[in-house]
């Protein structure tokens, strides 16, 4: 009997030429989560914010119970769009102007949909930065992410046309006045014992710097059940044998488990900052494998009050990951704005804080 072929079955993934400016996408799966998802995100990344971890403590706060953690809801957004996105990726390069909208809990529905924003070809003309805003929606058509986020996406044909060069005009910040705070959420009944932390916004400062101490190394097998959880089926962070050609000729840990593990990290610290509310801008200033250990350390940007709370304000911070050193020196961009070369990640995010 002759083969029988899958053409036109399977997906294999968009290339850079196959993306055009205002192309809209919507992602398949949908994706209900589970207190098993919670479960398995704190086992791979240490999570341990107060907020997300107790029902109890929620619901003194005025919720029903536990949210779901942000970045969890923030991989599985990004996950849906990988195979329309960056399934042909080379590496995720940064994000910009997200905005978080009604908390997600267990039992809740996560679809995507995507719009390209930008594209602008690379000068080796062999790949191309890909500029999509992504929306992650629940049951009700409530959104719950709304960002920004660019990638390098390798071509199928060096020799295609590319379009035009556009790059989108991004902020630099989420206005303050579009941070959203879920109404329900209250904290006169903040307990700063069982949050870990008697620190509240009234402490912070801008300038001031915290390190996060201890570090957590990467393991093969844990980046890889992370990526999974998460649906994110990008070549790069699993099919050895499809990198071994590459620069690295090895399997990249997703960029988002970093940003999971600094956060997690940042509980020391920062342990009253457990509700995300905006995320700025992001970079992976270089990549991670495993084997390598985390560190992190934040920067409070600015304080701000929210109107109409008095019972909570925001902080900007900017937490910077590193691979193999320690923080205890605030390792940061030189004289020239290069950054160390132990740093991995920049992430400049809002959270909000309990007040006094």
């Amino acid at each position: 009997m002759p083969a029988i072929t899958a053409t036109g079955k399977t997906n294999p993934g968009n290339f850079f030429e196959d993306f055009t400016l205002g192309r809209s996408l919507r992602h398949a799966t949908p994706r209900t989560v589970s207190n098993g998802d919670v479960a398995l995100y704190t086992a791979l990344t240490g999570a341990r914010f107060a907020l997300q971890s107790s029902d109890e403590f929620a619901r003194a706060l005025g919720l029903d119970r536990a949210p779901i953690d942000d970045l969890l809801v923030f991989h599985i957004v990004f996950g849906k769009s990988v195979p329309d996105v960056s399934l042909n990726a080379v590496a995720n390069l940064g994000y910009a102007n997200g905005r978080f909208g009604a908390p997600v809990f267990a039992g809740d529905t996560i679809t995507t949909v995507s719009e390209v924003i930008g594209l602008k070809e690379n000068s080796n003309g062999k790949t191309g930065v890909v500029y999509v805003n992504s929306i992650g929606h629940n049951q009700r058509g409530e959104m719950v992410l709304d960002y920004v986020r660019w990638v390098m996406v390798n071509k199928r044909d060096a020799g295609a046309l590319a379009p035009e060069p556009s790059v989108p005009d991004l902020p630099v910040a989420v206005d303050r006045g579009a941070l959203a705070v879920p109404d329900a959420l209250d904290f006169s009944g903040y307990d700063e014992t069982l949050a870990g932390s008697p620190a509240r916004w009234e402490d912070y400062a801008p300038g001031e710097r915290i390190d996060h101490q201890g570090g957590m190394t990467i393991e093969e097998a844990e980046h890889m059940m992370a990526t999974r959880l998460y649906q994110n089926t990008a070549k790069v962070h699993f099919n050895q044998h499809a990198v071994d050609q590459s620069r690295f000729g090895k399997r990249i840990v997703y960029g988002g488990h970093i940003i999971s593990i600094a956060r997690a990290q940042s509980f020391n610290g920062l342990a009253g900052a457990g509700k995300l509310l905006a995320i700025n801008g992001g970079r992976h200033v270089a990549p991670s494998f495993a084997g390598d250990t985390i560190y992190s350390w934040s920067e409070v940007l600015e304080c701000c009050e929210i109107e109409g709370r008095e019972d909570a304000g925001a902080l900007r911070l900017r937490t910077l990951a590193t691979k193999d050193k320690d923080c205890a020196s605030f390792p940061d961009k030189d004289h020239e704005g290069k950054f160390d070369p132990a740093v991995v990640l920049e992430f400049d995010y809002w959270a909000l804080m309990p007040r006094r």
